[in-house]
């Protein structure tokens, strides 16, 4: 009980922050192009000076091995993930334009916007070097594999056509925030001290990240409207691939997979990164490709919604891996 009612605290914390961006893109603060500007300012800015001292603080050469041997466990779980999504797309016959962006709604979550700041509400910064393992692992399967199914699932180009018409963009496989991971990797290994007026500002840049995270998603709640928020099968079926499929398939291999006993706090990490809320980009990718953009904007919508009630149950059933 005690830990459901932690959860719940810590998850209304993200609601109100969600809420009063909402609130405030629906009076009309905040101009059309603001939602875009602020996610320039968390992923380029903020989120990698965030990481870069979470790093430096957090972590040390030799918690670097546990990391290592940790990034199995969400690497097979996605592997997973995109092979069971894969059969109930053909088992449930799901149409051309939603196959791709089904897929990755379950494989892929939103560690950015949602996954960071709720790691921090429930874990605090002691667990960022575990909440990295799962964002690389993430960032990597978002933009090569997911990026390739959701682009071959253009409807328009006909059957034998491939639906690669762009160049791959290779700075989407390495964002700004896996940058500043990497940075501080090496300032780690090569012991360097990091002065106090850098440390000092990158903790005041880098403390941003959760509230005008949270604002932002408001943001993009208001813009996509919760009128979207209706139920149907392939909402459902993806739905329970992000929110049961995907932490379930994660605990059991923790549980059962073998190898090395992960620490009870990067256990708990990383399933609750299984389960975040769907990619906020997936209506983009799906527009791109030509593919369902409703179908995208809606079951994005409804998970940012759903995580609210999924993690604090997660969280207790976490007592008993």
């Amino acid at each position: 009980m005690t830990v459901f009612l932690t959860s719940v605290s810590s998850v209304v914390v993200i609601v109100l922050m969600m809420t009063l961006g909402y609130l405030l893109r629906r009076n009309q603060w905040f101009a059309d192009s603001f939602g875009g500007d602020l996610a320039a300012l968390i992923t380029k800015i903020a989120l990698p000076a965030s990481i870069f001292i979470s790093v430096m603080k957090y972590l040390n050469r030799a918690e670097l091995l546990s990391l290592g041997a940790g990034i199995i466990y969400p690497a097979v779980g996605v592997v997973l993930d995109y092979l069971v999504a894969w059969l109930v797309v053909k088992v449930a016959r799901i149409r051309p334009g939603r196959r791709g962006i089904f897929i990755n709604a379950v494989a892929n979550a939103n560690t950015i916007f949602i996954g960071m700041p709720l790691n921090t509400a429930l874990f605090g910064n002691r667990a960022m070097g575990y909440f990295l393992v799962y964002y690389v692992v993430n960032t990597v399967s978002t933009w090569t594999i997911g990026a390739y199914l959701i682009a071959n699932d253009d409807p328009t180009v006909k059957k034998g056509q491939t639906a690669l018409r762009h160049q791959f963009n290779w700075q989407k496989l390495l964002p700004m925030p896996l940058v500043g991971f990497l940075v501080a990797l090496v300032w780690l290994l090569l012991a360097w001290p990091v002065p106090s007026f850098m440390a000092q500002t990158l903790t005041y840049v880098g403390n941003l990240v959760t509230p005008l995270s949270l604002i932002y998603i408001g943001i993009v709640l208001c813009d996509a409207g919760l009128n979207n928020f209706r139920f149907d099968r392939d909402a459902c079926l993806a739905l329970v691939g992000r929110f049961i499929l995907s932490p379930l398939l994660l605990i059991l291999l923790i549980k059962f997979g073998g190898g090395t006993r992960l620490p009870e706090l990067m256990q708990q990490t990383l399933v609750v990164q299984s389960a975040t809320s769907m990619l906020a980009v997936l209506p983009i990718l799906a527009n791109e490709a030509h593919g369902d953009v409703e179908y995208a904007t809606k079951i994005v919508v409804m998970s940012t919604v759903l995580f609210i009630v999924v993690v604090p149950v997660l969280m207790v059933l976490l007592q008993f891996i």
